[in-house]
């Protein structure tokens, strides 16, 4: 193959065999390799032509062609249906596992909400817009928002891109009481106090090098 720092240089040249090292793996959530699926048999690798002409001699195909055409669909007709299968076992399977710590936020109707969205041009890049108002609910995870926008006013947006908006007047700081009433808290204390009381404190040990002027 040559030297690695050599092949660095040389990356586009090595595009096939990484294509055709691709094909030939399986994929997990289809259970078959992406050659199967478009061809509609298993890929032949060299190693794999070596082994089939030590076992056996390489003999001439004696198959009409009509015959292998129909096979061929058949095939691949039944590829598709078990591949469709082990995809939709494989997503069950992934649900499971993301519903095992998923915790399910419900929003009302006239509520407000931050919304995510990608900043243009930059589509890998989103930020927090808002408050928009929640319009209705429409199944467990989507919700209609308006946006305020003249072209999509109305937009339907998954669970995972809104959080909840609070107004800054309804933010206000309480205390439970011994009686399980609630009062408003103690506010805070005047740090920047000018009589020497407020900046007295018990029980410090100055250092000999130090004096408490």
């Amino acid at each position: 193959m040559g030297h690695p720092e050599k092949l660095r240089r040389r990356w586009d040249v090595l595009l096939p065999c990484l294509l055709f090292a691709y094909t030939e793996v399986p994929q997990k959530g289809v259970g078959f390799t992406p050659f199967e699926l478009l061809f509609g048999h298993p890929l032949r690798d060299p190693l794999t032509l070596v082994k089939e002409g030590w076992e056996q001699p390489l003999k001439a195909s004696k198959q009409d062609i009509v015959d292998y055409v129909f096979g061929l669909r058949s095939r691949m007709a039944e590829y598709m249906k078990q591949a469709s299968k082990n995809l939709q076992a494989s997503q069950e399977l992934q649900k499971q596992w993301h519903d095992q710590k998923a915790v399910l936020i419900q929003y009302q109707p006239g509520q407000k909400v931050w919304v995510l969205e990608p900043v243009a041009p930059r589509a890998l890049q989103d930020k927090w817009s808002g408050p928009h108002l929640m319009v209705e609910t429409k199944g467990d995870v989507t919700y209609p928002a308006d946006l305020g926008t003249a072209r999509s006013p109305l937009r339907v947006i998954h669970v995972n891109r809104l959080k909840p908006y609070y107004d800054r007047a309804d933010l206000t700081l309480l205390m439970a009481t011994d009686e399980g009433q609630e009062e408003d808290s103690d506010p805070l204390p005047d740090l920047f106090s000018s009589t020497e009381e407020d900046f007295l404190v018990e029980g410090v040990v100055w250092a000999d090098c130090l004096t408490a002027e």
